[in-house]
């Protein structure tokens, strides 16, 4: 169902919808849409689900990145590219459109 729902918006059938206070997008399309985000681009190491384990031991699980800082402080690093000093994590840069819908899917997954 997730794949469905991204593939649609994929396609511009649909496009993200902002809550009325601003906040980032948590329509479920839009959420199905961040979800295969983090799938592509950041599963082969983080957990990015509420139940998944991350299978580097040293890549947060996403529902915890709340409790280290502000998901906001994402945004520039998402539209520049996420650089990090260990070696293996390679460098993302997500799309403009994309970086709301990718963090309105980590607000809904935050175990706080």
């Amino acid at each position: 169902m997730a794949l469905i729902l991204a593939g649609v918006c994929a396609s511009g059938i649909c496009t993200p919808v902002l809550a009325a206070d601003g906040a980032y997008p948590s329509d479920p399309a839009s959420l199905a849409s961040g979800l295969e985000l983090a799938e592509i681009h950041c599963a082969t190491c983080h957990a990015v689900t509420k139940t998944d384990t991350s299978a580097k031991a040293d890549a947060p699980a996403f529902r915890d990145l709340s409790s280290r800082y502000p998901l906001e402080n994402l945004e520039e690093s998402l539209a520049e590219g996420i650089v990090t000093a260990h070696e293996n994590m390679p460098e993302v840069a997500f799309e403009p459109g994309d970086i709301d819908v990718f963090l309105g899917y980590l607000s809904s997954i935050q175990a706080n």
